[in-house]
C-alpha cells in the first residue's frame, strides 16, 4: 500500500469553507477513485492560516494514476483552489505503508 501526502494552506476565516469545498473536490474524488483505500484529511490553525495535510492511501501505484494522471508526481487541483489557498504543495510525496494498526484493522 502506499500514503500520498499533500499540503496546503488558507486564511483561517476561509478555513471551513475550505473544508466543505474539498469535500466536494479531492476527497471525493479519492473516495470514488478504483483502489483508493482510504482517506485521512487533516487541519491545524497556525496563527493567521488554517493548514491542511491530506493522507490518502492506495493500493498501488496504477491506482494513483487513475486518480492523478500519468505524473504521480504532481498535485491535483481543482478550478477554486487559486480562490482559497495561500500556500501549497504543488508536488506530493509518496511512502510505503511499511504498518498499519487500528480499528478494523489486523
Amino acid at each position: 500500500m502506499i500514503a500520498r501526502s499533500w499540503r496546503g494552506a488558507t486564511r483561517v476565516e476561509d478555513g471551513e469553507a475550505y473544508l466543505e469545498y474539498l469535500h466536494r473536490t479531492g476527497l471525493a474524488e479519492y473516495r470514488k477513485t478504483p483502489g483508493n483505500r482510504g482517506v485521512l484529511g487533516l487541519r491545524r490553525v497556525v496563527g493567521d492560516r488554517a493548514e491542511f495535510l491530506l493522507l490518502s492511501l492506495w493500493e498501488s501505484e496504477e491506482a494513483i494514476r487513475r486518480f492523478a494522471g500519468e505524473d504521480i508526481e504532481r498535485a491535483v487541483f481543482y478550478p477554486e483552489d487559486e480562490r482559497f489557498l495561500v500556500e501549497r504543495d504543488d508536488h506530493v510525496s509518496h511512502f510505503e505503508v511499511v504498518f498499519q494498526a487500528g480499528e478494523g484493522v489486523e
